[in-house]
């Protein structure tokens, strides 16, 4: 097993109770993380320590060569690094990879967060052989999943991630058996390209369900965001409302704080100061005593 993420957790939990034998993991070197920038294990480099399976972090292709020789297969698992052609021929039967879409809709390194940015109403799993290019090989299995209105990218993620443990058992069930992947088309294909700060800020001359699905795509990382009174505030947490405002102006009525859009209004309900912990936007609204001409602008302007 190559990964890296706690996505891999479910499946790596179901293959140690199997009768398949795992005969070491792989993850990414440890990595600065948090505030103070401290080097921090990957939660699959956790799971292999707990459960005692050997354990590699290799920092080059040919330690992961070597690594990989000893294995039949090798299923990888949001492992965070494009593998070159030589290596992902080295075992008997070659590489697999859990992908969080149905492709070819959603190629790339963040296929969760673009279909919920899109709007999509369904996505799924796939598990197909790894060849050279990006996400482009042959498909054995392919799960779908109907994506609910309100979920938002951990919550998605989590559900796949379990979902995606039957969709692995059944293609190495399908290998066992000798059946070959269908080859996979390009009708239809998408790129799902890694999300950057820049696109996550907010445009309120969008509509209601673009800002929304931005919000629930972006969270928690990198978070989608927008300028009130020159500082920077990220957004967790949205929901749809009947009002009707001016583009970024808010307003509190009752306990609900409203921001225009540009077909209506949305109901904020947790936001993230920078500098500070996600709080209830009630309570954001309180400390900052709203004027009523108060909007959030765009950091260009």
């Amino acid at each position: 097993m190559a990964a890296t993420p706690e996505v891999a957790l479910p499946t790596l939990d179901a293959l140690h109770r199997s009768t398949h034998e795992i005969v070491s993991v792989i993850t990414r070197p440890d990595a600065p993380a948090g505030r103070g920038r401290s080097l921090r294990a990957s939660a699959v480099s956790d799971w292999a320590v707990a459960n005692k399976v050997v354990l590699h972090k290799p920092v080059s292709t040919d330690e992961i060569a070597t690594v990989v020789a000893q294995c039949d297969l090798v299923i990888t698992i949001g492992f965070g690094l494009l593998l070159p052609a030589s290596i992902l021929t080295i075992p008997k039967f070659g590489f697999i990879n859990l992908h969080f879409s149905l492709l070819p809709r959603w190629r790339g390194a963040a296929p969760v967060q673009r279909a919920l940015e899109a709007g999509d109403t369904s996505t799924g799993v796939t598990v197909f052989q790894l060849n050279a290019g990006m996400d482009t090989g042959p498909i054995y299995t392919s799960i779908p999943f109907e994506i609910s209105p309100t979920i938002n990218t951990p919550e998605l993620l989590s559900e796949l991630s379990k979902l995606g443990v039957s969709a692995v058992l059944d293609t190495l069930s399908a290998i066992e058996s000798g059946v070959a992947p269908t080859p996979q088309l390009n009708d239809g294909a998408s790129r799902a390209d890694k999300l950057n700060s820049d696109e996550a800020q907010i445009d309120w001359s969008q509509d209601s369900v673009s800002i929304i699905n931005k919000v629930r795509a972006f969270y928690p990382n990198p978070g989608a965001w927008t300028v009130f009174r020159g500082s920077k505030l990220k957004l967790d947490s949205v929901g749809f409302c009947d009002e009707v405002l001016q583009p970024g102006l808010l307003s509190t009525q009752g306990k609900k704080v409203l921001v225009g859009t540009g077909n209506g209004a949305i109901e904020l309900l947790l936001v993230k100061p920078s500098g500070k912990n996600s709080m209830a936007a009630q309570a954001w609204a309180n400390g900052q005593h709203l004027l009523p001409d108060d909007r959030f602008e765009r950091e260009d302007g």
